[in-house]
């Protein structure tokens, strides 16, 4: 069952909410029976919610629930039998979302700028296996900024175990934008309104890790360590809403397919990525995609770091580290 006694950051009850009955035959710890609200994530579509329920413990330490289905039309299996590393990043997305929501106020229609986000994977505990994969989240948030009563940003830090045992860390700053500062902040010129670059033809799915173009992010330029970003609006998982800039998972996705072209190796299973996003990424303006290795690190890992121009700015960097055996 949900947990529904919900307050904001000066400790008052948010709006309709009311204390959860406790006692013999309720439950004590959070569930897997149903979503959390598609609205507290930002998903229009309910197959796209991750988490299934949450618990406040203190100020600052939450407790949640999730699942990754065995198969998902985007977030499909990788290596021989994982589950995709960017599923776990898209929980720790949805779960920032839903605390700054239902356990710190911010109404809906607000919008959150996420200016990071990393993730982590331990491979023994994310192969695919006879059933949903059932999560215990812990987030805790180390760094609250308040504006007045109201919160302004905050960072989560979060894990994610599977079974007793550790599956993924990661964690993401966002900072709280309010309609009509957005409004301002997202001004575009008039002639450009509702514009949209055409839709470039993809580069082959096998090279990236893909089996559907749909789903390649990536447009060939001619060059094998620069692409351009392919942006279709129509994509149900990337787009599962309208918006006025690119992604963030669109980003991700992005840097993870342009790792595999970079190795080499269309089946390697990212073991971490760090991502940082500078400016919005927008529709109206193409946006260049590069990649290159780094030094591998000391236990031997691979590493390769994307970056994103659009309009001579970097836009986003993300490093993306792989087992050199690539397939995990």
């Amino acid at each position: 069952m949900f947990q529904l006694e919900r307050t904001t950051i000066n400790g008052a009850p948010a709006e309709g909410a009311h204390e959860a009955p406790t006692g013999p035959g309720t439950s004590r710890f959070p569930s897997f029976t149903t979503t959390v609200p598609k609205e507290f994530v930002h998903r229009a579509a309910v197959a796209e919610v991750l988490l299934t329920d949450w618990r406040r413990e203190n100020d600052t330490r939450f407790v949640m629930a999730g699942q990754w289905p065995r198969g998902h039309s985007f977030f499909t299996p990788v290596g021989e039998g994982y589950h995709d590393p960017l599923i776990a990043a898209e929980t720790i997305r949805q779960a920032g979302i839903l605390l700054a929501h239902a356990e710190f106020g911010i109404p809906l229609g607000h919008h959150f700028l996420v200016s990071d986000l990393d993730v982590a994977v331990r491979l023994p505990h994310f192969r695919v296996g006879d059933a949903p994969a059932s999560l215990d989240i812990t987030v805790t948030c180390p760094d609250i900024k308040l504006r007045g009563n109201s919160l302004a940003g905050m960072r989560v830090a979060v894990e994610i175990r599977r079974d007793g045992h550790v599956a993924a860390t990661g964690g993401g700053s966002l900072t709280c934008i309010t309609p009509s500062v957005y409004r301002r902040l997202r001004s575009r010129p008039a002639g450009r309104a509702g514009h949209r670059l055409a839709l470039m033809a993809p580069v082959a799915p096998q090279l990236v890790g893909r089996m559907s173009p749909t789903d390649v992010v990536l447009a060939p330029l001619g060059a094998a360590d620069r692409w351009q970003l392919r942006v279709d609006t129509r994509h149900p998982v990337l787009f599962d809403h309208p918006v006025d800039h690119v992604p963030g998972m669109l980003l991700m996705e992005a840097a993870r397919q342009a790792t595999a072209a970079t190795l080499e190796c269309s089946r390697f299973v990212p073991l971490a990525m760090a991502s940082e996003f500078k400016r919005y990424v927008e529709l109206d303006e193409p946006c260049l995609i590069e990649a290159r290795r780094l030094p591998r690190t000391e236990s031997g890992d691979d590493r390769v770091l994307v970056t994103g121009h659009q309009d001579e700015n970097v836009v986003f960097r993300s490093t993306v580290t792989a087992s050199p055996r690539h397939d995990g």
